[in-house]
């Protein structure tokens, strides 16, 4: 299975969120997903998007994500254009 750069970033967004747990628990709370079902979910582009979407929503979730991992924010910004754009044409 092959994964865009775009796909990277949000997968590792969900690693990050699994070691946040109060801001675990608030995704899963405003996206309805329970903690089993998430590696299902992770295969839908969809839910990638909306990964990337819930750490663009608070910028300082976004800038804490990206010092923790070492992730320039300008790249989560592509991801989340990638994933939720218009016709999510694929990755530059």
């Amino acid at each position: 299975m092959d994964v865009t750069p775009s796909e990277e970033t949000a997968i590792a967004i969900l690693g990050w969120l699994a070691n946040e747990p109060e801001l675990l628990g608030r995704f899963l709370a405003l996206t309805g997903t329970d903690p089993t079902s998430m590696r299902h979910a992770a295969a839908d582009p969809g839910f990638l998007a909306g990964v990337v979407d819930f750490l663009m929503g608070h910028e300082p979730t976004l800038m804490a994500f990206c010092a923790a991992t070492g992730t320039r924010p300008e790249d989560v910004v592509r991801a989340h254009a990638m994933l939720s754009g218009p016709d999510n044409p694929g990755d530059f």
